[in-house]
Formats: structure tokens, sequence, C-alpha cells
């Protein structure tokens, strides 16, 4: 299944793409479009358009959750319009918490070589695919725990 990820900023967005047969995860586009512009509409329409051409199967989008486990305003924010994405795309929606995301996005580029410029334009899109990457080993978790060990026997077969 494909999988399209979007960490939602309030100036930019950032879109990863990932499949759970490669288990692969690809950092997409940035979208240069502010949250609260339009009244949310412009955000909405570029993130139609991007799921579009993606062709993903399923949204995933990034919650910021609190250090203490706890869901702030802006979780709020980010659900109230997560539930519009779905309703503009038809595709279901999960929520991966977003803790850090960006701080492993500065990480993986901090001896890449690029300008501060080319770090900010990257850096959401690269955070999306941090957390698309939680969120696929989240999946294999629970893949896992729902199937016996590869080792364990087979019992009634």
């Amino acid at each position: 299944m494909r999988y399209i990820c979007i960490d939602l900023g309030d100036k930019r967005t950032g879109l990863a793409v990932g499949d759970t047969q490669t288990w692969l995860v690809t950092p997409g586009d940035v979208l240069e479009v502010p949250v609260t512009h339009d009244s949310g509409r412009a955000i909405l329409a570029a993130l139609s358009r991007a799921v579009r051409e993606l062709g993903g199967a399923a949204l995933v989008v990034g919650l910021p959750i609190n250090m203490d486990d706890s869901e702030g305003p802006r979780a709020k924010k980010v659900r109230a319009l997560a539930e519009k994405i779905g309703g503009a795309t038809g595709l279901p929606i999960h929520f991966q918490d977003e803790r850090l995301s960006s701080v492993q996005a500065d990480w993986q580029m901090s001896r890449s070589g690029m300008t501060r410029g080319q770090k900010k334009s990257r850096r959401d899109a690269l955070a999306a695919a941090s957390i698309l990457a939680d969120f696929f080993a989240r999946l294999r978790e629970m893949d896992a725990a729902k199937s016996p060990p590869s080792d364990a026997p087979n019992i009634g077969a």
C-alpha cells in the first residue's frame, strides 16, 4: 500500500511517500503555502493536487504531541485540518507522533554541505519522511505482534 505523509507547518508543509511492499520512504516536495492563507483553502487545494499526483492510497499526518504525551491546541488544529484533507481527497487518514521529526531532519542535514537556505527548503520533507518511517515501524511492530514468531511450531496444520 502506498502512503503519503504530510507534515503540516504554519508556513511550509512537507511531503513524503512510501509503500508497505518495500518499506522505503522518500522525501517529497515542500509546499510553500501558509496554512492560514485564504482561510486554509489554499493548503487544501495544494495538498489535494499533490495527493492526486503522488497517487497514495492513504495519508499519514504528523501529529504534534507534547513531550508529556498530551495533545495541545496545535494538535487539535492539525486534527481538524486533517479531517478536511481526508474529505477533500477521499483517502483514509492515520496520525503519527511527530515529536523530534524536525530535529531528526536537522541531524540528517548537519554534515550535508547544504547552505542554510537549502536546508530550510528541505527540512519539512525530511521531517515528513521521518514521520512516515516511524509510522511504518509501528505498522511492522503491530504485524509482528499478530503473527507467531517464525520459529514457532505450526500446530494444527
